[in-house]
């Protein structure tokens, strides 16, 4: 009987278009999990590689490891600028349910 060789599946391999990567970050947004929101940044930022989005941050590559992961707390600063080293933007839009009055 042949053996099956398997491999550990990672998204980052994956994210190739700003496409893939927007609906990816959507889907993590609608989840509403700070520690899934920040993995999924982290999985976004390692896909376009971590070392080019400390340069473009300023932040440390391993302090950026570690806030973007699921046992991270980044600070909402790290956040918009891994957004905009990412070339992202946050847009802001009223949830259809709910109403201000």
């Amino acid at each position: 009987m042949a053996k099956t060789k398997t491999q550990i599946w990672d998204v980052a391999n994956h994210l190739e278009t700003k496409e893939d990567i927007a609906a990816y970050l959507e889907a993590a947004l609608e989840d509403g999990d700070s520690a899934l929101i920040a993995a999924a940044l982290g999985d976004i930022a390692r896909s376009r590689g971590m070392t080019q989005i400390s340069r473009d941050t300023g932040l440390g590559r391993e302090s950026l490891y570690k806030a973007l992961s699921v046992e991270g707390n980044p600070e909402f600063a790290t956040i918009l600028k891994v957004f905009r080293a990412l070339g992202l933007r946050l847009q802001v839009t009223p949830l259809e349910s709910e109403s201000l009055a």
